[in-house]
């Protein structure tokens, strides 16, 4: 009776399912095709499978963007999730009000939205001869995402037990060393969770990427895949082949931390 009840979710989350890997499915069959099969048979799989695709993709422009959003995403991730997980910690040790103060602070920065800030970050990027280097969306994308980060982080590190804290201080731990050997060990979840939802966006931003640098050198793949459309014109399997190898960093992320990051969401939503 219980799995009857469950029958109508069950049918609505595959149906969900549906909805949500199809799109893939299309694009990873799709591009396998030639442009000439993806017009006749949009909806079929591929009569010859073309690999040469995604080789072709990769020669054409790929492989740079690839490895310059590989750059960026990495900086951006270790120096968010570092800064967000001392921010974290620096709250959790000081005064009631001290800590609430900086907490209001971190909260002002998740109403700023990135698109209200653009001209006066340029201003100041300029000002700072950032303009057209990797660090044009590096420093950004740290700045928007640490609010976020320091949340969820902190709200984990309010609920390690004191008596933990107080045993490494009686050992002799300085400030430190608490934070490395009984924070960060307790905290992994929430510490992947921000790295994933760090990650996440700092491959798949486009707007400054496309706005504080100009050299295609430096593009990373959202903007690089524009000018990479316009240089295949019609090419469509070759441009969804290079829409897969965007794609498969964070999907295999996601695969692969999934786990982590379900525990951190569920952690850093209900403590603290």
């Amino acid at each position: 009776m219980a799995r009857l009840r469950r029958t109508p979710v069950y049918l609505v989350l595959a149906v969900y399912a549906v909805v949500v890997a199809y799109p893939l499915l299309w694009m990873l069959g799709s591009s396998f095709k030639s442009s000439k099969e993806i017009y006749a048979d949009p909806w079929g799989l591929p009569s010859v499978w073309m690999v040469q695709n995604y080789a072709e993709a990769w020669n054409k422009g790929i492989s740079a963007y690839f490895l310059n959003s590989l750059f960026v995403t990495i900086v951006a991730t270790v120096a968010t999730v570092a800064f967000a997980a001392l921010c974290a910690y620096g709250m959790t040790m000081l005064s009631h009000r001290g800590a609430n103060i900086l907490l209001v602070i971190a909260l002002g920065g998740l109403v700023v939205a990135p698109q209200v800030s653009l001209i006066p970050l340029y201003r100041l990027l300029d000002a700072l001869g950032l303009l057209n280097t990797s660090w044009a969306m590096i420093v950004p994308y740290v700045a928007f995402r640490l609010p976020m980060a320091i949340l969820l982080i902190r709200s984990v590190f309010l609920a390690v037990p004191r008596e933990l804290v107080d045993a490494a201080t009686i050992d002799g731990c300085s400030s430190f060393q608490i934070f490395r050997s009984v924070y960060l060990p307790l905290s992994r979840s929430v510490l992947a969770t921000a790295a994933v939802l760090t990650a996440y966006f700092a491959w798949n931003e486009f707007l400054f990427a496309i706005v504080y640098v100009d050299s295609d050198e430096l593009r990373t793949i959202p903007a690089g895949l524009m000018s990479f459309r316009d240089a295949l014109s019609t090419d469509w399997g070759v441009l969804l082949a290079g829409l897969v190898l965007a794609a498969l960093p964070i999907v295999l992320v996601f695969l692969f931390l999934q786990r982590y990051f379900v525990a951190g969401v569920a952690a850093g939503s209900v403590k603290g």
